[in-house]
């Protein structure tokens, strides 16, 4: 296999750094707001807050099967993505919420918990959205610094040098395919739900056609109504007119002479 280019090495560090130690970090601030020992009974009681963001599509059914699994099991952080743990901090806690929401690039001014969330959210986003594998020095660079900024505030000082361990140690080569394989299953996920969402799409275009034939069906059996309604109308009249020209036929047979009659 051939060496990878500097923004491929840049490209998988992003991928170890979004992948690997954020949600850690993520995961130590969450469990400072849902301590692991409570956290069946902190879900519990708000179930019905859980149940609306599941009917709103905030939470999918496969996450909702982490927040309430079967009996035996409970609920464990360790089980959460990210985004799960982000969604249940958002809208279970009082934590400030980012200016522009947590789907923009908080500002460097905001330095809160929430804002470091969007960060690592935000990042994950555009690293996923990256078709060539590759991220150039640039944003390699600002984006590490923001990140691990993050990564400090949540999770603490240790973590923030795992962070620079991993943007200078060595790379092997099993590393980066293993990254490189991640990058080519999410493409296939990501083509598989465009797939979805156009035969989703097409089958909304069905409906609706099928809605408009069966209008239609409706407004032609309607004009047919009418039109037999007419034809039956006009039989009527006919049948009217005929028995006026026969009687106004007797009647000019009546007045005129039987002679005269005769020769016409």
């Amino acid at each position: 296999m051939s060496p990878f280019s500097p923004e491929e090495d840049n490209y998988v560090r992003m991928c170890l750094l979004l992948t690997g130690i954020s949600p850690r970090a993520a995961r130590i601030f969450f469990d400072g707001e849902f301590a692991p020992a409570c956290l069946y009974a902190s879900l519990k009681k708000y179930y019905n807050n859980l149940f609306d963001l599941k009917k709103k599509h905030k939470i999918y059914q496969s996450q909702w099967n982490l927040l309430f699994p079967k009996h035996p099991d409970v609920p464990d952080s360790k089980t959460f993505d990210i985004t799960l743990m982000i969604t249940l901090l958002r809208n279970l806690t009082p934590i400030t919420h980012p200016h522009g929401g947590y789907d923009c690039l908080p500002s460097a001014m905001e330095t809160t918990p929430g804002a470091d969330l969007a960060r690592i959210k935000y990042y994950r986003n555009y690293l996923a959205h990256l078709d060539d594998g590759k991220v150039g020095t640039t944003d390699f660079n600002t984006a590490w610094d923001i990140v691990s900024g993050a990564i400090k505030r949540l999770g603490g000082k240790q973590m923030k040098e795992e962070c620079d361990q991993l943007r200078t140690k060595t790379l092997d080569q099993t590393n980066k395919e293993i990254m490189m394989n991640i990058k080519r299953s999410n493409e296939e996920i990501t083509d598989l739900k465009e797939s979805l969402d156009s035969l989703k799409r097409s089958n909304d275009v069905l409906q609706c056609d099928h809605v408009e034939i069966k209008r239609s069906h409706e407004v032609l059996k309607k004009a047919h109504t009418e039109m037999k309604r007419s034809h039956e109308v006009l039989q009527d009249d006919h049948t009217e007119m005929a028995t006026e020209v026969k009687r106004l036929k007797t009647i000019h047979d009546d007045v005129v002479p039987w002679n005269i009659r005769g020769k016409h």
